[in-house]
């Protein structure tokens, strides 16, 4: 899958753009805070319907504008696919793929597959366990219709049962059927995590050979209720208890990932550098699963990875990017030096860009 053009019209503080892009990669250099970040953003969210770091669509809008729209056009192996997203202040956002309007957003989800690097990743490592089931999520959702239905189903069950937990409701009938629904989704979800996992710690541990050539051992560790009991089974049990806090305490919505380096938690024996090698060896990983089992190649993001890295490491993965596994690719940096040693080592078609002030100028120079 290849983006070949991108329209932006008042998204975050780029006011307005229309871009074309190389069929393989793609470098835009600019100094901190001039756009860089909301123009991925904005490829990101012709993806996934949302913001990478889940801004709030009211935030997404331009200061003192009534509106922004998006617009990408794509050739999916061969065919062309258009996709509009217009954003209003307080009313219900459009979505279409070739001018025809989305039912249900999720329906959009996979289409179009992307992973995206970016400073915000460390909350992958600091953040809460949320975060790190949002990212298992993420990587099924994008290849598995059936998993985002079951996820989307769960959670309005486990709605609806804290909601009867909070009024203290003694309706045991509703109650079972509740359950019951939780642990037939959640099962679903569960055994689609545990393969998720198995699959992708070998090619993480492969990524990161590859970038820093050390003795360190990197590994991900998926720990949930469910591989110790039935879930229908432990939500019963907990029935009174959780009618006293007012909330679901078993479920798949607890599970959490580990991330560890040599054994232990990276978040608290890991360097910055370490960290950094960590979630990109794991998100080359993620995109190396999407194009090995996805429909489509995945689109790959590299939103300012350089910062923090040792020469060598940086040299690896310029090295990596280059191969052929890897499709169209978009970089971003604060200045040339690294975006040049790219361009330097590949043998394919590239563009340059320059962002200044939320505008976006190619360079002659492919």
């Amino acid at each position: 899958m290849i983006l070949k053009q991108l329209s932006i019209l008042n998204y975050k503080n780029i006011v307005q753009a229309e871009v074309v892009f190389s069929p393989k990669i793609n470098c835009f250099f600019g100094k901190n805070g001039m756009g860089k970040t909301n123009f991925m953003d904005a490829i990101y969210y012709l993806s996934f319907c949302k913001s990478h770091i889940n801004t709030p669509d009211s935030l997404i809008i331009r200061n003192n504008q009534d509106m922004c729209v998006l617009q990408g056009v794509y050739d999916y192996d061969g065919r062309t696919e258009e996709l509009f997203c217009g954003i209003r202040h307080k009313q219900k956002k459009q979505f279409k793929r070739n001018k025809k309007e989305y039912k249900r957003l999720s329906e959009h989800i996979g289409l179009l597959p992307l992973v995206m690097i970016s400073p915000a990743d460390t909350e992958l490592i600091q953040g809460g366990s949320e975060e790190r089931r949002r990212f298992m999520d993420l990587i099924i959702s994008q290849q598995d219709k059936n998993y985002l239905h079951a996820l989307i189903q769960y959670n309005k069950a486990l709605l609806q049962r804290n909601t009867l937990l909070k009024e203290q409701s003694h309706d045991t009938s509703l109650f079972d059927v509740l359950e019951m629904q939780l642990t037939m989704y959640g099962e679903q979800i569960f055994s689609k995590r545990k393969q998720l996992i198995e699959r992708l710690v070998p090619l993480f541990n492969q990524f990161h050979q590859q970038i820093c050539h050390s003795a360190e051992s990197v590994d991900l560790t998926y720990i949930s209720q469910l591989a110790e009991t039935s879930l229908e089974e432990k939500l019963r049990k907990n029935r009174e208890r959780d009618v006293l806090i007012g909330y679901t305490t078993a479920g798949i919505h607890k599970d959490e990932l580990e991330m560890l380096l040599d054994g232990s938690l990276i978040r608290r024996v890991g360097s910055q550098g370490q960290q950094k090698t960590y979630l990109i060896a794991l998100k080359l990983a993620q995109y190396s699963l999407l194009a090995q089992e996805g429909a489509s190649t995945p689109l790959l993001l590299l939103d300012d990875i350089f910062d923090k890295l040792d020469a060598e490491r940086v040299a690896q993965i310029i090295h990596l990017v280059g191969e052929e596994q890897f499709g169209q690719i978009f970089i971003t940096d604060t200045n040339r030096k690294y975006l040049d040693k790219i361009l330097e080592t590949i043998n394919s078609d590239f563009a340059l860009f320059e962002v200044e002030q939320g505008c976006i100028k190619p360079l002659n120079e492919a």
